[in-house]
């Protein structure tokens, strides 16, 4: 194991020798395709394999970083990996512009619903025929009052972070 830096991967591939005819593969996870592209352009053949494509033996339960890096370079040897497609870094900001999105939307909904139990456990709903989350629902939620000042900062708490998750979606 090395640390995932361009110098610690440098040196492990100097170390191995330049000369050497290396084929690398690694598991895709959260820390992107930088090593994919750094290993490219170094000349060394690599690929990128999703984790539920790898085959996995009967019995086969216990998972060591040792174990699971001579599984896959066993796999690779015998050409039973199939490598993941790898963005270029354009496509990659875009993917993490959509997920950035996504979270916020996940966000806003964990707000609302934050606040809309809190309100349902005081007894405190929407007057009739005032639709969630529309201009006349934010403003009931405005005209209500708490006379306990505990109650009143959870309130101003759950309104303000439903206020902040509403500007991140825009």
């Amino acid at each position: 194991m090395i640390p995932n830096t361009p110098e610690a991967i440098r040196k492990r591939v100097d170390h191995v020798g330049k000369n050497a005819q290396l084929e690398i593969c690694y598991e895709a996870g959260p820390t992107g395709y930088g090593v994919y592209r750094q290993l490219s352009s170094m000349g060394i053949s690599c690929i990128v394999v999703a984790p539920s494509l790898i085959p996995v033996r009967q019995g086969d339960r216990v998972k060591t970083d040792r174990r699971d890096a001579l599984r896959l370079a066993q796999l690779l040897r015998t050409g039973e990996l199939t490598a993941v497609w790898v963005p270029q870094e354009e496509d990659e900001a875009l993917r993490d512009l959509v997920r950035a999105r996504e979270d916020a939307k996940e966000d806003l909904l964990r707000a609302r619903h934050r606040l809309s139990k809190f309100l349902l456990r005081h007894g405190m709903r929407a007057p009739q025929g005032v639709r969630n989350w529309t201009w006349q629902h934010r403003r009931w939620l405005d005209s209500l009052h708490f006379e306990n000042r505990a109650l009143l900062i959870v309130f101003q708490e759950y309104l303000h972070h439903l206020d902040e998750n509403e500007q991140d979606i825009g």
